[in-house]
């Protein structure tokens, strides 16, 4: 047996698959559709116009990714986020969004990706303000809300590609946006606050934490519980603490996991359980927590590690196969079985 089948089988036997990219990776999403297993969306992170997405499947049987050529596509410059419509049932047409300097929904074919709408939240103006993350409404796939550097909050329409609601969330730049229900969705941002929307009372929001310095701790991610949406996690700009709050109890949070030994940069809730969580940072760790779990004297302690071979800038759980975690690092996808 040559070395490289080795390698391959070792992988295969541990449960742990590469990816090499031609570029460094950032973007990074898994499928949901019950036909397309293994497959994610990755994309590039070029100091360039000119970035690349590129749709990759795992065969699990050779224990290797491939790019298909014909469904990789140019992107004007890095996607901030990038997501597949979670249609679990497949019943709507192979969608795939991302964020940048606008909002693009693609289609998916079986030999190409078409660009099927490219939408702008300054409804006056050719300008549209930096996008810079995106969550797609799982009870409703007609909606899908981004959030911008100029402090909103936008929800869309993306079957008539028209804005339903655009919402002032935050006093500064808002760094990520996530629903917690069929009308119900919240916001980070650097004014260093989680606010929670209810589209129902649209005058109208919760701020349910701040940080300890909010001039100097700016909000980057937030991950709601899909599994018990009484809980989501934030994290801190510069900060190697994960952040864990409970919507009913504002202002404290419930724990603050606390084992990493650099800037965390990703979270990912357990999309089959409600209450494991993963953490990724700079120390190249990727953690997963067990939030049932008794802490000990100076804090709960994650129950599986995983050391990657560079600092992880991003996280996804795959919805589909509950088992398995994505990481990306460098140039690297990583698919682990947990």
């Amino acid at each position: 047996m040559a070395s490289g089948e080795k390698i391959d089988q070792d992988a295969k036997r541990r449960g742990i698959f590469t990816y090499e990219a031609p570029w460094a990776v950032y973007g990074m999403n898994w499928s949901v559709r019950k036909n397309s297993k293994f497959r994610l969306a990755v994309g590039s992170f070029i100091e360039d116009y000119r970035n690349k997405v590129e749709i990759v499947q795992l065969d699990d049987d050779s224990v290797n990714f491939s790019a298909d050529p014909k469904l990789s596509f140019d992107h004007p410059y890095p996607a901030t986020k990038i997501m597949f419509i979670p249609d679990k049932e497949s019943e709507k047409p192979d969608l795939l969004a991302t964020t940048g300097d606008n909002l693009r929904i693609w289609r998916i074919e079986e030999d190409k990706v078409e660009l099927k709408s490219l939408l702008n939240n300054r409804q006056n103006s050719d300008y549209c303000s930096p996008l810079t993350s995106l969550d797609w409404n799982e009870s409703d796939l007609r909606r899908l809300g981004t959030s911008s550097i100029d402090t909103t909050c936008t929800i869309w329409d993306i079957e008539s590609g028209v804005v339903d609601t655009q919402l002032i969330a935050h006093d500064k730049e808002v760094h990520d946006i996530a629903w917690g229900g069929i009308g119900v969705f919240a916001s980070v941002s650097a004014d260093g606050s989680v606010r929670v929307f209810d589209l129902r009372d649209k005058q109208n929001s919760t701020i349910i934490y701040e940080s300890p310095q909010p001039d100097s701790a700016p909000l980057l991610r937030l991950g709601w519980n899909k599994e018990d949406p009484r809980f989501m996690a934030t994290i801190l700009m510069d900060s190697s603490k994960v952040v864990i709050l409970d919507i009913r109890y504002p202002t404290v949070p419930v724990s603050e996991l606390q084992r990493h030994l650099a800037s965390v940069n990703a979270i990912a809730w357990a999309p089959h359980s409600a209450c494991h969580i993963c953490s990724a940072g700079d120390d190249s760790q990727a953690l997963i927590w067990d939030m049932s779990a008794k802490a000990v004297d100076g804090g709960l302690d994650p129950i599986l590690a995983y050391t990657a071979g560079g600092e992880v800038n991003q996280l996804q759980w795959s919805a589909s196969h509950s088992d398995w975690v994505a990481i990306a690092f460098g140039n690297k996808l990583q698919v682990l079985r947990v």
